[in-house]
């Protein structure tokens, strides 16, 4: 099965369903469209369960699914770089259908209380958390790079349009047949997913991306890739700035629904799915919204327009207003959303797609799932009118401070693999644990070039530190000016030839032309790599054409 259409075939990038030309995508958003809308369904039907409890007790319907995100995105990511995406995300589909079926069951035989209902909620969870990053990180293999950001906001549009239909029908259910039915919609609707994952086959040429990698040694990959990276981490505090404050209206809208609006649970099927009916009509206006604000106007209007509906919900005592009122709440939310999402899967290379995702995913659900609870204890303590504009002006400070903190443009990253250092020439061949390596780079710069070199290095920095350096530094030589040495530390020798195979991107490859672009005419950068001489490997003092060790780990090539 092809994954992508022929160039030819394919819509213009500029088209918003560009992306469902490619037939596996197609397969797959179809299918999670009906999945969605079971999750949707049973949403409502937990929630409806737990209406006549505290608001507290609700709002921990919120915290029970997204919490494991919290606590499973950075394995979960590890998982989808380390093992076959496909498998990971089937074995997401299965654990979620026996849960759901679970849940149903237990509905069924008058035996779900509020602790089983929560803790299965939290199970269902789980698989959500193990299925994100896998999710989020096939994309680039199922559509053209040029079509992420379609891609990012079709896929908001389907959870959105899910958000449309999917309450209501939960509503309708829920009132006509009881919960137990919501969440039996809800366990079929995973074997639609399962089915299209089971004749999908992924390229041979996507390999899992940390083979034979630890698990803590991979973690700490994903971390040190996200926090050298200035692009990534700035897209983050926009996630920070945006989501608590979002998360008011999830948490707090069915207590609006019932409290405030008098409606039953058909009633907030209605409300919820207004939001989703903006959200996609907000996806055919998205493309002109972005023209006209670009990536940060775009940001900043969203939470401008979310805090002004969670500051109307407040006043507003009557059901079709507020119904008027959620539907730019949609847009808003599918605008914030789709622009996060195609800014991180646009930085992020291949080989820590997954775990860069996690955190991403990690900071967005983890922000949802923390707040739920303190909007809820909010409204219990201080009432909803008082949450409702708590929540509204913490997305104008947000707003705020994000136009001090904008999101860096893409336009000169490029994250496909760069294979372009040479192999190192050693007299040795050391083993996968062995090292610390030490690996050092001499340059030759002119004077008038040294500061413009200093400069250039910093980027050149942040690349060895994502792609594995533990420790980095630029050094002048005291007794000639002109000599400068670059050092950085490597944890081991794999983690040393990872970066020569598979991890450098050709963003990395450009910082470092520009800096060797600044050398002494006919000069080259000249690299060495040392080990640790108590606890290194044993090395032959010399090799067979009578070398030393240290001329024969230098090399005159133009990288490390």
């Amino acid at each position: 099965m092809n994954t992508v259409l022929s160039k030819k075939a394919l819509p213009e990038a500029g088209s918003a369903w560009a992306p469902l030309a490619a037939r596996v995508f197609r397969a797959l958003w179809i299918a999670q469209l009906v999945s969605n809308i079971g999750s949707w369904m049973q949403t409502v039907g937990a929630q409806w369960l737990l209406i006549g409890h505290d608001a507290a007790l609700v709002t921990l319907v919120q915290t029970a699914s997204g919490l494991p995100v919290v606590l499973l995105a950075l394995p979960s990511g590890v998982l989808a770089d380390r093992f076959d995406r496909r498998a990971v995300l089937l074995t997401a589909q299965f654990a979620m259908l026996a849960a759901s079926t679970t849940l149903s069951v237990l509905a069924f035989a008058d035996a779900l209380t509020p602790a089983l209902l929560l803790g299965l909620t939290f199970l269902l969870g789980c698989g959500t958390a193990l299925m994100g990053p896998a999710w989020q990180a096939i994309q680039p293999e199922l559509v053209e790079r040029r079509q992420l950001g379609q891609a990012a906001a079709l896929g908001a549009v389907n959870m959105n349009l899910a958000r449309a239909l999917g309450p209501a029908l939960g509503g309708v259910v829920v009132a006509a047949a009881g919960a137990g039915w919501a969440f039996a919609f809800n366990a079929a609707s995973y074997l639609g997913t399962a089915a299209v994952l089971v004749l999908w086959r992924r390229p041979e040429a996507a390999p899992p991306a940390v083979r034979g990698e630890k698990l803590l040694t991979a973690l700490h990959a994903g971390h040190r890739y996200v926090r050298h990276a200035p692009g990534v981490r700035r897209v983050l505090l926009r996630t920070v700035l945006f989501i608590p404050g979002a998360a008011a209206l999830w948490s707090l809208l069915p207590l609006v629904a019932s409290r405030s609006l008098g409606l039953g649970s058909g009633g907030y099927g209605v409300l919820l799915g207004a939001v989703g009916t903006g959200a996609v009509g907000g996806a055919f206006a998205l493309p002109a919204i972005r023209r006209a604000l670009g990536v940060n106007g775009t940001l900043a209007a969203g939470a401008l327009v979310f805090a002004g509906v969670l500051a109307a919900l407040a006043t507003i005592r009557a059901p079709w207003p507020a119904t008027v009122v959620l539907l730019p709440a949609g847009l808003a939310w599918i605008g914030v959303l789709s622009t996060l999402n195609t800014a991180v899967q646009a930085r992020l290379p291949g080989w820590v797609r997954a775990r860069g995702l996690a955190v991403y995913l990690l900071v967005f659900q983890g922000g949802q799932a923390l707040a739920a609870p303190l909007w809820g204890a909010l409204a219990d303590s201080l009432g909803l009118t008082v949450s409702l504009l708590a929540g509204s002006g913490l997305l104008l400070v947000g707003a705020v401070i994000g136009r001090r903190r904008p999101v860096h443009g893409t336009d000169g990253v490029d994250p496909s693999p760069s294979d372009h250092w040479p192999v190192p020439p050693l007299v040795f061949e050391p083993g996968p644990a062995d090292g610390p390596v030490l690996v050092s780079v001499v340059y030759r710069i002119a004077a008038e070039n040294r500061a413009a070199f200093i400069v250039s290095m910093g980027q050149v920095a942040r690349s060895r530190r994502r792609t594995g350096a533990l420790t980095w530094g630029i050094y002048q030589d005291g007794g000639d000016p002109g000599r400068f040495v670059e050092n950085y530390l490597v944890a081991s020798w794999s983690e040393h030839l990872a970066q020569h195979h598979g991890r450098l991107t050709a963003t990395d490859r450009r910082h470092e032309e520009r800096a060797r672009g600044l050398l002494v005419e006919g000069t080259a950068p000249e690299v060495s790599h040392a080990f640790d001489a108590a606890d290194g490997p044993t090395v032959p003092e010399t090799d067979a054409s009578g070398a030393s060790h240290t001329e024969a780990c230098h090399s005159l090539g133009d990288m490390p």
